[in-house]
């Protein structure tokens, strides 16, 4: 109780934001990129702070590694940033920037899949083949008008999205990006406040999500869909660069480090200082108050303060 007591008496309100940034500054002096504290330092602290809640930070929070550049390239995204998918022919035409554009996020196939193995069509005429195929088409296409006719300006889906969708969507101004991951596919719902479809059938506006402005960006050698100025201020990106994977990869490890002690500090609410200086304090408030114990329970006072 008095060791308690003691460290509740030397910790200091983290309330201020200076502290917040020293907190991390220390999180980070031991660390591979401890001489890039004061880029990162404010980076972490804003990035925790944009958030309304700290109960799920790892996924709010998104860490990327660009590999090549400089260090000090790295920067916060203050909403929703991921690499560049898979395309086909027909991307290159598509619309790449949109100002609060409608965003639709399915959990769809969106091409021609041949049939499985063993499947088995039998026909008696050349006629009974084309309606085949034409049912065939007439259910992608049915799929891609939905997805037009709701107002759509940009569709995320967590399966792939074929070349014929591609080509369809950039004859019509709109924005697509296939086999999204889907921690990046949840994240862009939170933030622009869409829901994930299983189905393309009776799609409503209400589903769609927004944000105030959607860019594909080059960064380093690789291109990144950013969704930033989103309605709800619950998630962003960390993009970190380096010169190696394996400096990327401390790198990571370093700023969840830091971003793990300034969440601590603010649900908390205090700090104390490093060191070993709050220990030694500890030790020695102890080692006075066992000489005011007689008895064996000075010794149990007295060993427990040398531990």
């Amino acid at each position: 109780k008095i060791a308690v007591e003691t460290v509740e008496k030397l910790a200091v309100k983290a309330e201020m934001n200076e502290m917040l940034l020293k907190t991390a500054s220390t999180a980070l002096n031991s660390k591979l990129i401890a001489n890039h504290s004061d880029l990162f330092a404010p980076m972490v602290v804003s990035a925790v702070q944009n958030l309304k809640s700290l109960d799920n930070l790892l996924q709010s929070i998104a860490l990327k590694g660009v590999p090549g550049g400089d260090v000090r390239q790295s920067c916060l995204v203050p909403g929703v940033a991921f690499q560049k998918t898979f395309s086909y022919a027909g991307f290159d035409q598509m619309t790449k920037k949109f100002t609060n554009p409608k965003i639709l996020l399915l959990n769809v196939e969106l091409e021609l899949k041949s049939e499985k193995e063993n499947a088995e069509v039998r026909i008696q005429s050349v006629e009974d083949y084309q309606k085949i195929v034409d049912a065939e088409w007439k259910i992608i296409y049915d799929k891609l008008d939905n997805i037009v006719n709701v107002g759509a300006n940009i569709v995320l889906s967590k399966l792939p999205i074929g070349d014929l969708a591609t080509q369809y969507f950039a004859d019509r101004g709109l924005f697509c990006a296939g086999r999204v991951h889907s921690d990046d596919l949840q994240r862009v719902a939170t933030a622009c406040r869409g829901s994930i479809q299983t189905s393309t059938n009776d799609l409503q506006e209400s589903v769609l999500g927004t944000c105030g402005l959607f860019e594909e960006k080059q960064i380093g050698d690789e291109r990144f869909n950013l969704f930033t100025e989103c309605p709800v201020s619950e998630t962003c990106t960390i993009l970190l660069r380096g010169g190696t994977e394996q400096f990327i990869a401390e790198s990571e490890r370093s700023v969840h480090d830091a971003l793990q002690v300034v969440k601590r500090a603010i649900i908390g609410g205090s700090v104390v200082a490093g060191g070993g200086a709050v220990e030694l304090c500890v030790s020695r408030v102890l080692h006075d108050y066992a000489l005011t114990i007689p008895g064996k329970g000075q010794a149990i006072v007295q060993t427990f303060a040398k531990s």
